[in-house]
């Protein structure tokens, strides 16, 4: 089957969650987000979604994936409504069926950017057009579509062949997806955390099973140096998630700082060529509020990464950020359109 064929494939489908996709109409949805930089580079893109309608349901605040979808959008001729957190009457007013169901009307596709990963799968269920998983607390597909996109640029290996590390707070939605989308690739995945902050059961389950068709190979330890030495890509994430209390700052700088991304851990990779990703916002130095208070009150300059690592030639985040956008375009024009 050609790759226009898996494309073709995933038209009219939603993705809530990286399982919803084989590992060949992943690599389809890459290689076509190849094609669609390329062309917005260049000066010659297409319009495959001239005439379409997009709501952008957000309940979570957001940067990059609101940026990404709306200028994804904007490119492809389709146009936006934004429905900021407080701005719509979903599951307050209004029960997210009804909601679903009234926007289905209307709209040719439906992003999701909230907490309830149940929310986003009721409206796939009642809307009858695609929806996209922006991120809910289990789940952050797009972003994940942009890493790989970003781990490719920048190896020449084989995915199967690459080696990611990821450390710190790993049961997140982010963690969750690299887990999974590694095991769905057939990678070596590496994660490091403490026991308390280790995927959950089920993901890890699902993970594992993955791995059996994929030959992915799979490590979860506490060890941070144990679960980057030899990697390719070394991965964090902030370590407090948004809706999560404040008040949990101090536990989890005392969990983690060992986990911090530094240049010691880099050098512990043995690689020289390593390289290191997250999906931001970054808290690596004193320049936000949040990070100038947690200085004040707990002495730390930085958190998850540090300044060093993260302004070094090792740091490919802000190629990350841009491959939101075009990863993001492929899933919109793949689900919309079709090859």
């Amino acid at each position: 089957m050609s790759k226009s064929k898996y494309l073709n494939g995933l038209k009219g489908r939603s993705l809530l969650q990286d399982a919803d996709l084989t590992k060949k109409e992943f690599m389809a949805l890459i290689d076509l987000a190849f094609l669609l930089r390329q062309e917005k580079w260049t000066g010659i893109e297409k319009k495959r979604l001239k005439g379409k309608n997009i709501a952008l349901i957000f309940e979570k605040t957001s940067t990059r994936t609101r940026s990404a979808f709306e200028v994804a959008a904007h490119d492809q001729g389709a146009h936006v409504t934004y429905m900021g957190p407080g701005e719509t009457q979903l599951g307050k007013k209004e029960s997210v069926k009804d909601t679903a169901r009234a926007l289905g009307r209307m709209y040719d596709g439906i992003e999701f950017r909230g907490f309830a990963h149940a929310d986003v799968e009721k409206l796939a269920e009642f809307a009858g057009v695609p929806v996209w998983n922006g991120l809910t607390n289990e789940w952050h597909p797009t972003q994940l579509l942009a890493d790989v996109m970003t781990i490719l640029d920048h190896t020449a290996k084989p995915i199967e062949q690459v080696v990611l590390s990821y450390v710190g707070d790993a049961r997140n939605n982010t963690a969750n997806s690299i887990l999974v989308v590694a095991a769905l690739l057939g990678m070596e995945i590496r994660i490091g955390a403490p026991g308390v902050l280790q995927p959950s059961d089920d993901v890890q389950k699902l993970a594992r099973s993955l791995a059996e068709h994929s030959n992915a190979r799979i490590t979860i330890t506490e060890s941070a140096s144990e679960a980057v030495t030899g990697a390719d890509f070394i991965y964090t994430d902030v370590w407090l998630s948004m809706g999560e209390p404040e008040e949990a700052w101090g536990s989890r700088i005392e969990q983690l700082l060992a986990y911090q991304v530094n240049a010691a851990l880099l050098e512990s990779s043995r690689n020289p060529d390593v390289k290191f990703l997250h999906c931001l916002p970054a808290l690596h130095n004193c320049e936000t509020e949040i990070g100038d208070e947690l200085a004040k009150i707990y002495g730390v300059s930085a958190l998850e990464v540090t300044d060093e690592v993260f302004e070094s030639p090792a740091s490919i985040v802000f190629d990350q950020a841009e491959n939101r956008l075009h990863t993001i375009k492929a899933i919109m024009v793949a689900t919309l359109a079709g090859g």
